[in-house]
């Protein structure tokens, strides 16, 4: 609620992954938590929910770039949960990038405004007076986001970037294993002093009664294991107030080689690299790593023992000290509780290839008894379709178990036997593999990566989820959904179909439709500036009647010859009966009657959108325009030195002498502003 505060009691310890030594304690009792919910929706709800979406994007930019300022901090306090170097930059720069990808998106895509027009006008009625659309305003409740400890830093930000990009506050609840480096994250955000007050608060131990405090405006998220969300999940007061619960869970990802890839063949190294990463990239404490290597049964003995050499060549230790690969789990009692599950699934239909116990194993730079090491680990499972307690039972480390199958089915069937996963990948050089093992798998799992030579160099790999794309999966995985894009931000908005006349639904959305009144100015709307212009502004242009000639001169200078525009005989054959213009020749010509040719405000065409030719247009028809001003987007100005503008999109109307409408389309000018930023 705006301040530090320490909860009463000695709390749970946090242990230095590499020597056990205990660094903190964490706690909530005595804190009012529930009251905390009510202060982010009084303070930072209302606080986000003025901000437009523009301005909200050019938060997150702006705090990204502070972190990325004061990465450093995040570096020396990740070390102490066993990360490697690489293994915290995909953590905290990672991170810092899905602000800096949701702020751009923000910056193209999103109204200068807090209601978002989800959809284009929807006709309700014959004469058009009566349409609908769909809007997505901010909910004015609090996200809790409850975090898992592999990802103090990403996993934070990769929630909280579509949250606050949505207008809603969020209380972040990290895992307490490593809860120290999510802190020095939320304090960094708060000393810059770029979000509103109550846009986030950190509660670092239990939730203690705040479900029983959630209302139908909030929205819950969970990471971690599926025992943990399912018992959330079905918390009475998420039920009784639809509460949005929205899960991502661990799961038994797998790895499919395909049928036709052989050991000389590149995809067969990219295999055994992508595996091997995946499993010891975060010593294997990843929801995405790689738990099942599926090969087929000619090339087993070959994966084997490619993959033996690879593992027996990653070196366990310190991460400070040169050579290390691989860091440690992040405490002992992870460190037992995967090789508690190494032990079930070998007494359980599977075998050890290598590893198997973090006892007498060698480390560098550190004391094998002390810190929550434990080795890359190697299964075999004879009979996959046997024993189900490989496709059921996750050892969350550096463990993947190795199985084969006969045909590309079996493949099929053994990914889905995870019970639904994150991701899933598929290493193939042959098109119609990949066209039947996607096409069967792809229902079980939330992401797929299909890997060959040409796609290497430039692939993010298995186990890397992108802000563009969705992360999560069905069943063991969650069922649940984020990232995606702006797909991510609607989680945390309301959708609501509003029905009204045309010029109702354009003052309520700001966004002017067909149908609602216009503005006639004597001013020719490329005249004005930015901050002039007004929703609804329109100009009805001159006529311009299309002759043979325009048609001949047209096909002549861009070179379409197609038959409907230049041949006669070929044209009284098709369905028009008559030569007709090119479609694009009607844009142009378009443009020709509404552009205002003097220097003036308008900078430069921006693009073209949602272009539909209606009619025909024949020779001696007459072409009239109307454009009107539709939407306005207003473009931060970044350097002093740069001409302030915006982007207007303009709805255009071409239709003949019979008022038949033979085109639609959006065009976007960028427009200068008379008033900078700066």
């Amino acid at each position: 609620m705006g301040k530090w505060a320490t909860g009463a009691g000695e709390g749970r310890k946090i242990f230095h992954a590499l020597t056990n030594e205990a660094l903190y304690a964490v706690t909530t009792e005595e804190l009012p938590l529930a009251q905390s919910l009510q202060y982010g929706r009084d303070v930072g709800g209302k606080a986000l929910a003025n901000l437009t979406f523009q301005q909200r994007g050019e938060m997150l930019k702006a705090v990204a770039r502070y972190l990325l300022a004061h990465k450093d901090e995040l570096y020396a306090i990740s070390a102490q949960t066993g990360a490697t170097k690489s293994d915290s930059w995909v953590d905290i720069e990672g991170g810092i990038g899905t602000l800096f990808s949701y702020a751009g998106l923000a910056s193209r895509e999103l109204p200068d405004d807090t209601v978002w027009s989800e959809d284009e006008m929807i006709p309700l009625s014959k004469q058009g007076q009566f349409v609908a659309r769909h809007i997505l305003t901010s909910r004015r409740g609090v996200a809790l986001h409850i975090n898992a400890f592999n990802f103090p830093c990403w996993g934070m930000l990769e929630k909280l970037a579509p949250t606050w990009l949505a207008g809603m506050p969020a209380i972040i609840k990290p895992a307490t294993a490593s809860a120290q480096v999510t802190q020095v994250m939320v304090a960094l955000i708060l000393e810059s002093g770029l979000v509103p007050e109550g846009a986030i608060q950190l509660i670092c131990g239990g939730v203690g009664d705040m479900f029983n405090h959630l209302d139908f405006e909030d929205v819950v998220t969970f990471t971690g294991s599926a025992s943990t969300g399912q018992k959330l999940k079905s918390h009475p007061r998420i039920n009784q107030k639809s509460v949005p619960f929205t899960m991502e869970a661990d799961s038994l990802n797998c790895a499919i080689l395909g049928s036709d890839v052989q050991l000389e063949s590149p995809e067969f190294a990219l295999f055994i690299k992508e595996v091997t990463r995946e499993m010891t990239a975060k010593a294997g404490q990843k929801c995405t790593a790689i738990r099942r290597i599926i090969v087929p049964k000619s090339q087993l003995e070959h994966v084997k023992q490619a993959l033996l050499k690879r593992l027996s060549g990653v070196t366990v230790g310190d991460p400070a000290v040169d050579g290390v690969r691989m860091g440690a789990l992040i405490n002992l009692e992870q460190r037992q509780d995967v090789q508690d599950k190494v032990n079930y699934l070998l007494a359980n239909g599977c075998e050890r290839l290598c590893g198997g116990s973090f006892a007498n194993m060698q480390v560098v730079g550190g004391d094998s008894e002390k810190g929550a090491f434990f080795p890359p680990t190697l299964l075999y499972c004879a009979e996959p379709f046997v024993h189900q307690a490989v496709h059921e039972t996750e050892a969350f480390g550096p463990v993947a178990t190795l199985m084969s199958y006969d045909e590309l089915e079996q493949a099929v069937q053994l990914a889905a036997l995870g019970g639904g996963s994150l991701v899933g990948s598929l290493i193939t050089a042959d098109s119609q593999v990949a066209q039947t093992v996607i096409r069967a798998a792809a229902r079980v799992h939330g992401r797929m990566l299909i890997l060959n030579e040409a796609a290497s160099t430039e692939s993010t790999g298995h186990g890397s989820p992108l802000p563009m794309l969705v992360h999560g999966g069905p069943g063991r995985a969650g069922g649940g959904e984020e990232l995606g894009g702006l797909r991510a931000v609607k989680h945390y908005m309301q959708r609501t179909a509003i029905q009204g006349s045309p010029s109702m639904l354009t003052a309520i959305s700001k966004q002017w439709m067909r149908g609602a009144e216009a503005i006639a100015d004597v001013v020719h709307p490329f005249r004005k500036y930015f901050e002039e212009l007004v929703i609804g502004d329109t100009l009805l242009t001159a006529r311009r009647t299309v002759t043979e000639a325009d048609i001949v001169n047209f096909a002549c200078l861009s070179g379409d010859n197609f038959y409907v525009h230049v041949d006669k005989l070929g044209a009284e054959q098709s369905m028009f009966g008559e030569r007709i213009a090119h479609g694009y020749f009607v844009v142009s010509a378009a443009a020709g009657l509404f552009v205002d040719a003097g220097v003036g405000p308008v900078i430069a065409n921006y693009g073209m959108e949602n272009l539909r030719f209606i009619e025909p247009v024949k020779i001696g028809d007459t072409i009239q325009v109307r454009l009107t001003c539709k939407k306005k987007i207003k473009k931060a100005q970044k350097k002093v030195e740069d001409k302030p503008n915006g982007v207007i999109e303009w709805d255009v109307q071409v239709f003949n002498q019979h008022n038949d409408i033979v085109a639609l389309y959006s065009i976007l000018t960028l427009v200068e502003r008379r008033h900078g930023d700066f």
